[in-house]
């Protein structure tokens, strides 16, 4: 959770300097936001996928050479 607040406390002072320098965005806001939401949706897919997977099987010993 805290980096979830941390996150938003850096986008919140960002967005005050960009306020108060008058500078917009460089991105379209609803294009910046669909774009963070893609990278979260798949960060918890990657995860999801990981834990829902079974362990890799070990491959058998390999027999020697006589």
């Amino acid at each position: 959770m805290k980096p979830y607040l941390v996150s938003l406390a850096a986008g919140v002072l960002i967005g005050v300097i960009y306020g108060l320098l008058n500078v917009r965005s460089p991105a379209p806001p609803y294009v910046a936001l669909l774009g963070l939401l893609g990278i979260l949706l798949g960060e918890q897919a990657v995860q999801h996928v990981r834990h829902r997977s079974p362990p890799p099987v070990a491959a058998p010993p390999a027999d020697p050479a006589p």
